[in-house]
């Protein structure tokens, strides 16, 4: 992590991300990519190549990974097939190295913290409670309305106006890119994770500091 690049003065709110960043899923999101490939004849692809591809809007990502544009309702029938598939790896799915003691220590630190994910906020809901998580957080959203960039930055503006926290004041660790355009364009800052979807490379050439999982995270902002 560069610390030439990262403020932490007067930082005193976490905005974590869920998928790829406090839930270590990348093996159940790789399997329900491969099962889209596979319904529209596209052969397998590896961890390392779709780290290297994927990317939000997500339907014109997946237009190139499929080599063609979707047809009417092909999107919808590819968004189901991901979504089935994935659940059946679901139960698999551990908790990041570190979590929840990363979670009591922000909070043991006086910091607040709360969940935006860009999964379905029906979906994100009882996971977040099944494993326990829950009381950790100021509040809990997932994915309510639909935007036209497909990006994580609305739905952060809302997350936060709904709690009454300054920007200013916060950071969103996440791991993917528009995690950081997310935090820029609402005001905050942003942390970006290497565990998680995307290549270390493309986050880096995001500005934000890049650190290896939530811990490491967590210790850089902490640190005095």
């Amino acid at each position: 992590m560069t610390e030439t690049t990262f403020d932490r003065t007067g930082i005193t709110h976490i905005v974590w991300d869920w998928n790829g960043t406090l839930l270590d899923d990348n093996h159940a999101n790789l399997a329900a990519v491969n099962a889209v490939c596979a319904q529209f004849g596209r052969e397998p692809v590896e961890m390392d190549y779709w780290r290297s591809v994927f990317r939000r809007p997500l339907i014109p990502c997946y237009e190139d990974l499929l080599g063609r544009p979707f047809a009417d309702g092909e999107w919808e029938h590819a968004e189901r097939l991901y979504d089935s598939s994935y659940l059946e790896h679901l139960h698999t799915c551990e908790l990041s190295e570190g979590v929840p003691d990363v979670l009591h220590r922000w909070s043991g630190g006086g910091g607040t913290q709360s969940l935006l994910s860009m999964a379905s906020h029906e979906h994100l809901v009882p996971l977040v409670t099944e494993r326990g998580l829950t009381s950790h957080f100021t509040r809990v959203d997932g994915r309510r309305f639909a935007t036209e960039h497909d990006s994580k930055a609305e739905h952060l503006v809302r997350h936060l106006d709904h709690q009454g926290i300054d920007p200013a004041g916060v950071v969103l660790i996440g791991d993917i890119d528009d995690d950081a355009r997310a935090a820029r364009e609402a005001g905050a800052r942003s942390v970006l994770v290497a565990s998680g979807l995307m290549a270390r490379e493309r986050l880096e050439a995001t500005g934000s500091p890049v650190v290896d999982s939530p811990v490491a995270a967590v210790a850089a902002l902490l640190a005095a």
